[in-house]
């Protein structure tokens, strides 16, 4: 297939954000619910969580095995744990280090009727099974890196992976640098942020949680997956700029978080 590549600017991205209204509530901001963690793997939970919640939700849900409790209410104690009925959500994120749990992923593709973001184990899980991946909803939005890529589609090659999300209907966030961004209708964002100290364990992890607390904002799929992924790069330069690329941790991502806001907000 002929590849329609498309470069963004900040001022694109300066488009799509939205400042916050200034008599909002918890409720105003949405209430998302992220699937993360097993035994043994609290710190995916932990950094999905804290993105989530530095990305302006109002209220968050993990659902992580209870040998994960302790870890993630001294971590992250503005999360809530345990879950509902996804129904009650405005947006579902399931994947980080959750093992290959068949039966987790197909109980919310089973369950869950509009967008997800999918990435990490879910998408290991969903390379194993065609039928699981005929029950992804469109316009959800998946985030691998090109391992998952290759073991999902079958290739990490850009070309392809833009062929799946056009024929999935769904968006493909293809993480490296450049960061690709493939849309349903065929268009492939380039993203201009982003280093290689964020090459690191935990960072898709930190954007997993960041693109879910967007979509339960309220913003689109493509808004969510095009300035989560600007966001998470934003943080990522601003981190390398204070420390070096080399020495970065995914944490770090998370604590420059304020910094990828504020320029958006800059020049509003």
């Amino acid at each position: 297939m002929k590849l329609k590549i498309v470069d963004i600017k900040v001022a694109d991205m300066r488009e799509l954000w939205r400042p916050r209204p200034a008599d909002g509530h918890k409720g105003t901001f949405g209430h998302a619910l992220l699937v993360a963690g097993s035994k043994g793997m609290a710190g995916a939970a932990v950094l999905a969580a804290e993105a989530c919640l530095r990305s302006g939700i109002g209220k968050l849900s993990v659902q992580t095995p209870d040998d994960n409790r302790i870890i993630l209410q001294i971590s992250v104690p503005e999360a809530i744990l345990g879950s509902q009925s996804p129904d009650l959500y405005d947006a579902v994120g399931i994947g980080p280090g959750i093992g290959i749990d068949s039966e987790l992923v197909r109980l919310y593709l089973t369950s869950v009727k509009r967008p997800m973001v999918l990435d990490a184990d879910a998408l290991n899980v969903l390379a194993q099974d065609a039928d699981l991946q005929a029950l992804i909803p469109p316009h959800s939005i998946l985030t691998p890196h090109p391992g998952e890529a290759g073991r999902l589609i079958g290739s990490s090659q850009l070309d392809e992976v833009a062929r799946y999300a056009q024929e999935r209907q769904v968006f493909i966030v293809l993480k490296g640098h450049p960061t690709h961004v493939c849309m349903p209708d065929g268009t492939i964002i380039r993203m201009p942020v982003g280093n290689s100290g964020m090459a690191t364990a935990g960072s898709g992890d930190v954007l997993t949680g960041l693109i879910t607390g967007l979509v339960a904002q309220g913003y689109t799929p493509r808004e969510a997956a095009l300035l989560g992924v600007w966001l998470h790069g934003a943080a990522g330069d601003a981190a390398a700029r204070e420390m070096g690329e080399a020495s970065m941790l995914a944490r770090d991502i998370i604590r420059h978080l304020p910094d990828a806001f504020n320029e958006l907000k800059s020049k509003k």
